[in-house]
């Protein structure tokens, strides 16, 4: 179980999360819901450890993470797979390597078994034979694909997903979301995702969580997400990003 407990993030007098509480279920996938520049990343890379907040506490199956060490934290990455908003894969590598990146630096695994951990899991995301092929030369939701093959490369406990639908047309969003849904009952992991398309979450997701302002406006399961007498919620559900919304992620 993850746990945010009374976290904020603040720049200088610039709040971006005020004081909120969050749980995340093991096993469940959870959609974090918000106008851009909302906070939503930020909450990624606090559970990731690739940011500390400025106050609250951040536990992750019963220890708080925000007083590890960075090689304490490591280990906990090692149970993590993150998928992140553009792919950022490595350009320079051939998609077969940036499979293998995480087994790589992180076991001691021979090359044999490493070969054979890529072959699966880009077999998983329907990328059969496409090892020696440089991300260059992939479409955007072939990236997005070869992304989440190499997020779940380890088998992680936990997978973060920061906008995986971004810059799709209709149809790969489709296919993303039925991908996700699949690693979800493939790989019984915990799953987080970060967005502001609404089919896609309610494609996905057991529960929602809607930040606004820097606090969780509603946290619902599905159903009771859809039917909220809340007309804010409403207002985004049906009409995307409300008025006044800021234009820069966080």
């Amino acid at each position: 179980m993850i746990r945010l407990r009374d976290v904020t993030v603040a720049y200088g007098e610039r709040v971006v999360l005020d004081h909120i509480d969050l749980d995340i279920y093991d096993g469940e996938t959870l959609a974090i819901l918000g106008a851009s520049g909302s906070g939503k990343s930020t909450i990624l890379r606090l559970i990731i450890g690739l940011q500390k907040p400025t106050g609250g506490s951040i536990w992750i199956h019963g220890e708080d993470i925000t007083q590890y060490t960075e090689e304490e934290m490591d280990e906990v990455r090692r149970q993590m797979g993150m998928v992140f908003q553009y792919s950022a894969l490595f350009d320079s590598m051939t998609v077969g390597e940036n499979v293998a990146f995480g087994p790589r630096q992180r076991t001691k695994y021979t090359e044999d078994k490493i070969q054979a951990i890529v072959k699966d899991k880009l077999h998983l995301v329907g990328l059969d034979g496409i090892e020696q092929m440089m991300p260059n030369d992939l479409s955007g939701g072939m990236k997005k694909r070869v992304s989440l093959a190499r997020a779940i490369a380890l088998d992680p406990k936990v997978i973060l997903y920061d906008e995986p639908t971004a810059g799709l047309d209709p149809l790969r969003c489709r296919d993303i979301n039925h991908l996700i849904v699949s690693m979800q009952r493939h790989l019984q992991a915990t799953s987080v995702l970060v967005t502001h398309d609404m089919t896609s979450a309610f494609a996905v997701a057991d529960r929602m969580a809607f930040l606004q302002d820097g606090r969780f406006r509603l946290i619902a399961s599905k159903e009771e997400f859809k039917h909220t007498q809340d007309q804010e919620v409403q207002q985004f559900i049906h009409g995307g990003e409300l008025p006044g919304e800021r234009e820069t992620a966080i």
